[in-house]
């Protein structure tokens, strides 16, 4: 896990940006609900008038405001003006807007910052809606106080005595105790606007301009959120793709560090879906992540912050409450499918990479049938599983809309009640209800999540256990460089002993070689040939003993320095997809079409060669498939050539060639190679019986060293097997 987090560590300033970004489009998104509903509550409702006090007001208004009202925020927010205080183009606007000015001056309000404006709200909106109803409607105090005969109400009050005026007022205040702030302001911006019907101001002029200026906010933040999205998914994606890059590119190179123990513990079908399906379910985590489990609980707790202290947050928790038991549905059933999703497609691809590899076994011995019902079986077993995934999440979205709908229906039944009893403004309900939503699809963003989450964690912790593996060919720090000694490998001692085995494979192993000279092994099949060659450049290290390459231990070397000494060929002629040039010259630094026609001439190569389409550029398919086995082998023999290394290791690789063809390439091949070192694992005694030293193998142990005739003298296993290819008189020969 630790790899995997250094690799995030490169990110942290994109992710940061990320976050911020993320920030900031909640943020937007958080803003257009209030948006939506001051437009309606105050820009159609209430004709856009903001506050429930006059910016503009009568001098009589406000000098009788004044005898009941004497706090500063009244007295300092307004200033009188008559139209000597404009200027001859600033008074022809002014009278277009307030025409009243025309015959009287009016007070004006100050620029007010909008705690200002918030408390002369609170200070100015009962008394003037008082002040307003006695000018409009107050025949009622006729009933409780003598009012003159021809004299209005509103007239009588402004010359009772103080004392009078007083109790009216504390009355009339201790009656409309009973309301609501926000019904208070919505009765006092009605006559807000009989006032500026009186002073003759347009009503629609202020409401069209303040839905226009609000309605133009709402859409430079949408088209703001909508850039802040674009630039979310971009650069989420961006940060996703090279994380999954640089982690393939670690995964893949870890692999290729692993010897043949690490290989057998993974098995190469898994690794191939940890190195793509699992890295592609960890960049799509990354994405989501990045996009929507980071920005959902910013958007989720946003909204229940602006929804606080709310009369109908019960109708909230309810659905909230509802999600909560799906998701724990989620947890509980379904998690466990998730989970194993992963090594259902490590089996199918085993099963299916075995069918397609073995098929010509397959065919040739008819299991086509038992074959199919494996394939079946696994093809099946994900299905079903991926089936019940599919359906889980087909359910999961229709049942969140469901909730989300239903919540939205119940917000609106309580709602209307409210809004009929006076108490919520339609606006605000519908705010509540975006609101609702909004905090609905967060906890859904992130139910989805949790469903991704166990598949991605089960792929993260794979692709941990191929980065945590302690590879068991390990290599020093500041390894040893090579000495000038060239063609020179000894083993000393050296047993060998696989992973988990009880018996030792090789045993006390002791031989050396001298350069520009061969060296064969031969034995019967399970005797340790192919395992000890492969010591050599470390595909495995010995369990005891000492393997010493041109005076150095190659555990102290470098496995680089060491392999590029090496030219190697397998049992199995193994060639990639791409041409006959780029397979012979696949361990040469630079093109060399010279060295590499040498090559393919040495390995008899040449004539199968001329007669395909393209010749040295013929297409070779994946495997060498399109090529027959004894065409791949002198191929794979061509390619080691090339390189033209110190050391040359043939494991086997003559056995698919014909008797002529074999005399040949080793004839060839000794003319050749006169400096390098070979080793020979080899069958048939003709491909050997030239070599400088042959070693005997039998269960693991030497029990022959020589040449050819010093064998046939002194070694009764090698014998036995040279008599049972040649005749006598060709042993000699």
């Amino acid at each position: 896990m630790k790899e995997i987090f250094k690799i995030l560590k490169n990110f942290t300033v994109p992710i940061i940006f990320c976050i911020g970004l993320l920030i900031v489009q909640a943020n937007i998104d958080l803003r257009l609900p209030d948006y939506t509903a001051n437009i309606i509550n105050i820009g159609i409702q209430e004709n856009g008038i903001v506050y429930a006090y006059p910016e503009v007001i009568s001098k009589d208004i406000y000098e009788t405001i004044r005898l009941i009202n004497d706090q500063e925020i009244v007295k300092n927010s307004y200033e009188l003006k008559s139209k000597e205080d404009f200027e001859d183009k600033e008074l022809e606007e002014m009278l277009q807007k307030y025409p009243l000015l025309e015959t009287e001056s009016l007070y004006f309000v100050k620029e007010l910052t909008t705690e200002e404006k918030e408390e002369l709200e609170k200070s100015m909106a009962l008394d003037f809606m008082f002040v307003e109803m006695l000018k409009h409607n107050g025949e009622s105090l006729k009933d409780t106080y003598p009012i003159p005969e021809g004299i209005s109400v509103y007239e009588a009050f402004k010359k009772m005595p103080q004392n009078e005026q007083a109790k009216i007022v504390e009355n009339y205040h201790n009656a409309m105790n009973a309301y609501d702030f926000s019904m208070i302001n919505q009765m006092a911006t009605e006559y807000v606007k009989e006032e500026y019907k009186t002073i003759g101001i347009e009503l629609n002029d202020i409401q069209t301009s303040y839905i226009i200026k609000n309605g133009l906010i709402m859409l430079l933040l949408s088209l703001s959120m909508m850039l802040v999205a674009i630039g979310v998914g971009f650069l989420a994606s961006r940060i996703a793709t090279k994380f999954s890059y640089l982690l393939r590119n670690k995964v893949v190179s870890k692999i290729m560090s692993f010897s043949s123990k690490e290989f057998d513990q993974f098995s190469v079908a898994s690794l191939i879906t940890r190195s793509t399906n699992d890295i592609q379910q960890i960049q799509m985590l990354f994405v989501m992540s990045l996009r929507i489990l980071i920005y959902a609980p910013i958007l989720g707790f946003g909204a229940l912050f602006k929804v606080i202290g709310n009369s109908m947050n019960w109708v909230l928790g309810l659905g909230i409450g509802l999600i909560f038991i799906i998701i724990l549905f989620l947890f509980v059933f379904a998690m466990p499918k998730f989970r194993r999703i992963q090594k259902l497609v490590d089996r199918l691809n085993l099963v299916t990479r075995e069918r397609l590899t073995g098929e010509p076994v397959i065919r040739a011995f008819g299991t086509s049938a038992h074959e199919e019902e494996r394939f079946d079986k696994a093809n099946k077993q994900l299905a079903n599983v991926t089936q019940f995934c599919d359906r889980t999440m087909g359910v999961l979205m229709p049942t969140i809309l469901f909730i989300m709908n239903g919540i939205a229906i119940l917000i609106i039944w309580v709602g209307s009640k409210q809004i009929d009893l006076g108490t919520l403004q339609v606006g605000t309900l519908m705010a509540f209800i975006t609101y609702s939503i909004q905090v609905i699809m967060s906890f859904l963003m992130i139910s989805m999540m949790s469903i991704m989450l166990p598949r991605a964690w089960v792929s993260v912790k794979r692709i941990a256990e191929i980065l945590n593996t302690k590879n068991s060919i390990q290599e020093l720090e500041n390894p040893i460089p090579f000495k000038d000694i060239k063609g020179v490998i000894e083993f000393k001692n050296v047993s060998f002993k696989y992973p988990d085995a009880e018996e030792e494979v090789l045993k006390n192993i002791t031989f050396k070689t001298k350069p520009g000279t061969t060296t064969a092994f031969i034995g019967a099949t399970g005797s340790g040939k192919s395992t000890l060659i492969n010591l050599i450049p470390r595909f495995f290290d010995p369990t005891e003993g000492e393997i010493i390459v041109d005076g150095i231990n190659i555990k102290e070397a470098s496995i680089k320095s060491l392999r590029d000494k090496i030219g190697y060929v397998p049992q199995k002629g193994i060639l990639f997809s791409g041409t006959i040039e780029s397979n012979v010259l696949f361990g040469v630094d630079k093109k060399d079409e010279n060295k590499m026609k040498k090559a393919c001439e040495v390995a008899q190569a040449t004539e199968f060669i001329k007669n395909l389409p393209k010749e040295y550029h013929y297409e070779i398919s994946q495997g060498g498939t399109n090529v027959s086995g004894g065409q791949r082998q002198r191929l794979s023999i061509a390619r080691a050539i090339a390189k033209n290394p110190e050391f040359y290791i043939f494991d086997d690789s003559f056995s698919a060639l014909d008797f002529k063809t074999d005399a040949n390439l080793r004839k060839a091949l000794r003319e050749f190679t006169q400096e390098a070192t070979i080793f020979i694992v080899a069958q048939r005694i003709s491909s050997i019986m030239h070599a400088d030293q042959i070693i005997v193998l039998d269960d693991g142990k030497i029990v022959g060293k020589g040449t050819h005739q010093e064998l046939l003298k002194s070694c009764k296993i090698y014998k036995e097997i040279a008599l049972s290819q040649l005749k006598e008189s060709e042993l000699n020969g």
